[in-house]
């Protein structure tokens, strides 16, 4: 544990600034465990966060009269990182309702069908990516095994579908599932990533739609989130909106926040989502490839949303192009006897998702015998400490960018599920970059006396 530097301001009209040995910026599961890990081994940790709770990106919240997740929601036993956290405290899954029927959208007609009939549709596209990507990602956790991937890298989910031998029907239904993956257009959805899901599937693209969807913590997020804080050290500060990080000579480094407070780290770890890398001023500024990746953006964009329809529906699941507001609906649970759906678009910017009538005209797509009482949502999008759904790569961006975004800047490293080499995008992938960020603070820690 290092001292605390204090100064009084009625001497010297200087801020208090304390000293710690890390300097976590941001309180969702990366910093979380990354603050635990390094706390537990008798490091000074203080974590920053500039919202008024922990998670980040998951929020577990009272809405529509049951506790609703407004951001990430599923986990699986085929997440090895979060699955051993769940482990680890005793929680519990429940099951997300199987769907009795399918709906989609094709040829601009509604269709209906089984859960089989769907999965027939979709499985000549999905087979060959399944297949596909267990030839350019053989080793799911090391995605920059080989050398050339710059042959898929380029092209997008749209680009690589237009090239099979796919009935209209078929492309069109499977470029929309791959659209709600991404929260975002099969244009701008690099395959590469869409092949890394699969690979991390095992190469099985059902096992995927499991493991994304199929489960939940019987708690919520938050309760992941408060347990993993609460086994912690590490200090905590809500309301700590980060400014600036400048390094000096002696290897550490001042992290200012938007009230003027200071502290001094010898490590700082930075878990904020790419799109909001450049509200902190660096000093000195970041490198080109970290600074390029933060203007591109990550192809997500769009929404999620939760509908409450009156009465209780059989569980079922629709799918639209990526052109609708609404590309993917499923049922969740009742509560007081109607039903919760949980819906998703990949343009937040044509659609808000707290707008009744603008989700109930979308809903309409599939369903026009539903009766929309209510929505929920959180415009992620337009959420100041995020501006990105779950983060997902565009077409060239695995090749560019993730090797130079895991890389440290001086005493700053970076951490987060933008820069996960597994699960990237999910819960699971932010823990497993926590888990690597605090090995190599704690090398470095180690490395120069602590």
């Amino acid at each position: 544990m290092t001292d605390t530097m204090r100064w009084d301001p009625s001497e010297c009209g200087e801020l208090r600034m304390d000293s710690y040995d890390v300097v976590v910026i941001g309180a969702g599961f990366a910093g979380l465990v990354a603050a635990r890990e390094l706390a537990l081994r008798g490091h000074a940790v203080v974590v920053l966060e500039a919202r008024d709770r922990i998670g980040g990106r998951t929020w577990t919240d009272e809405r529509l009269g049951r506790r609703l997740e407004m951001g990430g929601t599923w986990v699986h036993w085929l997440q090895p990182h979060v699955w051993s956290e769940i482990t680890r405290y005793g929680l519990r899954v429940e099951a997300s309702p199987v769907a009795q029927t399918v709906h989609w959208i094709a040829g601009g007609n509604a269709h209906e069908g089984s859960p089989a009939e769907f999965n027939a549709l979709i499985a000549p596209a999905m087979d060959r990516l399944a297949a596909d990507s267990r030839t350019w990602f053989p080793l799911p956790h090391e995605p920059l095994h080989r050398a050339d991937l710059d042959w898929i890298d380029h092209l997008s989910v749209a680009d690589y579908l237009s090239g099979l031998d796919l009935t209209p029907a078929e492309r069109e239904v499977t470029t929309g599932v791959w659209a709600e993956h991404f929260n975002g257009p099969a244009a701008v959805s690099g395959l590469a990533q869409a092949m890394r899901w699969c690979a991390v599937a095992s190469g099985n693209w059902q096992l995927l739609h499991q493991a994304t969807s199929g489960h939940r913590l019987t708690e919520g997020t938050a309760a992941l989130a408060g347990a993993i804080a609460a086994d912690s050290d590490a200090e905590l500060r809500l309301g700590s909106v980060v400014t600036s990080v400048a390094q000096d000579t002696g290897g550490g480094a001042t992290v200012t926040t938007a009230d003027g407070s200071r502290f001094a780290a010898r490590q700082v770890i930075c878990t904020l989502p790419l799109n909001v890398l450049d509200t902190i001023d660096f000093q000195p500024a970041l490198p080109a490839a970290k600074l390029a990746a933060n203007a591109e953006r990550t192809a997500s964009q769009g929404l999620k949303t939760w509908i409450r329809v009156r009465g209780e529906v059989p569980p079922f699941t629709g799918y639209a192009p990526d052109d609708h507001d609404l590309t993917f609906v499923h049922t969740e649970c009742t509560v007081d006897g109607d039903t919760l759906l949980v819906a998703f678009g990949t343009r937040a910017a044509d659609l808000a998702p707290d707008d009744v009538e603008g989700v109930t005209r979308a809903l309409r797509a599939w369903r026009e015998d539903l009766e929309v009482l209510d929505v929920a949502g959180h415009d992620w999008m337009s959420d100041a400490f995020a501006r990105e759904t779950w983060p997902m790569q565009r077409p060239g961006q695995l090749t560019a960018y993730l090797a130079a975004l895991q890389e440290p800047h001086g005493a700053v490293r970076f951490a987060g599920s933008d820069v996960a080499t597994g699960w990237a995008g999910f819960i699971d992938g932010a823990i497993e970059s926590g888990l690597r960020v605090s090995r190599a603070a704690r090398s470095a820690l180690r490395g120069a006396g602590a």
